[in-house]
This record gives C-alpha cells, sequence and structure tokens, in this order.
C-alpha cells in the first residue's frame, strides 16, 4: 500500500506543474495529463504524432465529477453505469470547462467514468479529470501490457509510474457508445 501511494502523489506531483504521465488504467496503459491544462493536452497530441483534429478522451472520479464537464448528464446514465459490464468510454455532447483542445469539433468529449483504483485515487487527488489516451504513437497497436509500450512513448513523457508495470494480463480498450440527444446508445466500438 506504501508503494501505491507513493506512486500516486509523484503521479500527482507532475501533473499539477503541467507535466505528462505514462500510467496504467482500467483499460490499455495511457499517456495522461490534467485534463484543464491546454497546454499538458497539447503535448500528448506531439507525442503520439497525434492530428489535433482527433479528440481524446478524459477519466472522471464519479458522475458527481462528470456534470461539472458535460452541460447535460441524461437521467438514466447512473442507471447505465450499473448495467455496463466492462470499461465503457460515453461520448457526450455539450463539453464544457475544458480546453478547446480536448473538445472535438462537434462539441463532443468521450468520457470514460474509472474503477481502477490507482486512477481514481489519483482523479480525486488532483480534483480533475485526467486526459487519456493509448500509450502508443498514433497508427500503431495499443499496448495491452506495459512491456509493450515504445521506447520512443516512454522517452517522450514527463514521468512513468511504476505501479502495475509487472502485470502480464493483456488489457483491452474500452467500448466506446455515443449518448445521442434522445438518450439512446450508439455503439462506436464493441
Amino acid at each position: 500500500m506504501k508503494h501505491f501511494l507513493k506512486q500516486v502523489q509523484a503521479a500527482e506531483e507532475e501533473l499539477l506543474v503541467g507535466n505528462v504521465i505514462l500510467y496504467p488504467t482500467d483499460t490499455v496503459w495511457g499517456i495522461g495529463c490534467d485534463a484543464e491544462n491546454a497546454e499538458a493536452v497539447k503535448k500528448i497530441y506531439k507525442i503520439k504524432e497525434r492530428e489535433e483534429s482527433k479528440s481524446m478522451i478524459m477519466l472522471v472520479s464519479d458522475v458527481d465529477m462528470l456534470r461539472h464537464y458535460i452541460k447535460e448528464v441524461p437521467a438514466n446514465f447512473e442507471r447505465r453505469l450499473k448495467d455496463q459490464k466492462r470499461p465503457t468510454t460515453y461520448v457526450f455532447s455539450g463539453a464544457q470547462n475544458l480546453p478547446k483542445e480536448l473538445i472535438a469539433e462537434d462539441g463532443s468529449i468521450g468520457v470514460r467514468i474509472v474503477n481502477d483504483e490507482f486512477c481514481h485515487r489519483l482523479i480525486l487527488q488532483i480534483g480533475r479529470p485526467l486526459v487519456s489516451t493509448s500509450a502508443n504513437i498514433s497508427g500503431e497497436p495499443s499496448p495491452k501490457t506495459f512491456s509493450e509500450v515504445s521506447d520512443k512513448i516512454k522517452e517522450r513523457v514527463d514521468y512513468v509510474v511504476q505501479w502495475r508495470q509487472d502485470e502480464k494480463t493483456e488489457a483491452q480498450p474500452s467500448r466506446v457508445v455515443k449518448i445521442e440527444q434522445d438518450g439512446s446508445l450508439r455503439v462506436l466500438r464493441e
């Protein structure tokens, strides 16, 4: 537990000064930063060699945090969370209180409420969402374990979290669904 808390604190310190971290999530290893820091978001695009027109997602701790960044959360959303069987990213219209670099051209943002203990604790510590994007160069396969993260990525980020680096279980990307105007869901990635 002591090592876990030290890793959370170290990552928190990096995020609060605008740095980019490589960290474990409830899906694949991710590159992240403070979601409210526009300069840090720009750094991630450079690290990934990704077009800025391709949006990234953010991780939040709970529905209350989500409400600060989305104009309208559907009434049935919390029930849907209870029914989900695996990590799911929800694409919401009406993103707010975020840098324009993080919001898609249509005003939407992908959001996942994390179940991962490390991510959850880190988000609570900084009091803001984390940007999360797979730890790969754009167009290359997403790393399913830490050992699959390229040296190029490891060298470009400001800090590499030590927690869970030895895990061998291959992770999968999240399911992605868009919440339509009428509240229905459209699957974008299964």
